[in-house]
């Protein structure tokens, strides 16, 4: 069984007050992206890498690799106008009976052991998508009114999101929709029950600068 992995790096710096995407901010010394490259390559399975980033930012990714002589093996494949789109250009040239984890470049501190156990859920069940039990209340609002929830039944999710190749090409043959807010919301639009594993409070998506601080503070303690 072939296992591959599709990182996806298509955002932006906005909200992190940077000029460059977040992708490349350094942690820790390097570029977030990398740290998130070497937990998949960490992985006991070894699955293939496939990196998506805008075509504007292939030179600069190569230059970096140069500079922090990063050598782990990854094919680089033209993002999308979202992230749907991203995806799809990742999926192109893998082959049937492989299983694919998706996941956001901008989250490092996911764990080798998580990855490989998303694959082996996938390869069990369809896939294997990851999440946390919501720690706050939570309330659904509609219109003028909310309702409280029962935060118990409340998952946050996370990724990796990893499927067999068949569901997912199936999926991402259909039209964009604003709704697909990740790869499970996708899949289960064409019927595919979707199967939770728990995932990893530090597995943070860096997005703002706080974010980033905390990420230095967990590699810190961790070194």
């Amino acid at each position: 069984m072939k296992y591959h992995a599709i990182i996806v790096g298509g955002g932006s710096g906005t909200r992190m007050l940077q000029e460059l995407p977040k992708q490349f901010i350094e942690l820790n010394g390097k570029p977030i992206l990398m740290h998130t490259m070497a937990a998949f390559a960490e992985s006991a399975l070894k699955p293939e890498l496939i990196l998506v980033l805008n075509i504007h930012y292939h030179q600069l990714w190569e230059e970096l690799c140069a500079r922090h002589q990063f050598n782990i093996p990854h094919q680089l494949v033209k993002g999308g106008e979202q992230r749907f789109h991203s995806v799809k250009n990742g999926l192109k040239n893998i082959k049937p009976g492989s299983i694919v984890a998706i996941h956001d470049a901008v989250r490092p501190l996911v764990s080798a052991e998580l990855i490989t156990k998303s694959f082996e859920e996938a390869a069990l069940k369809g896939n294997a998508v990851t999440g946390v039990p919501s720690k706050d209340s939570v309330r659904l609002l509609k219109g003028d009114d909310s309702k409280a929830i029962n935060r118990e039944s409340v998952y946050l999710m996370q990724t990796p999101q990893t499927f067999q190749i068949e569901q997912l090409k199936k999926a991402y043959e259909q039209e964009y929709r604003l709704d697909f807010t990740d790869d499970a919301s996708v899949v289960e639009r064409m019927g595919y029950p979707i199967h939770l594993i728990e995932g990893e409070p530090k597995n943070i998506k860096i997005t703002y600068p706080e974010d980033l601080l905390f990420a230095e503070q967990l590699i810190s303690k961790n070194a």
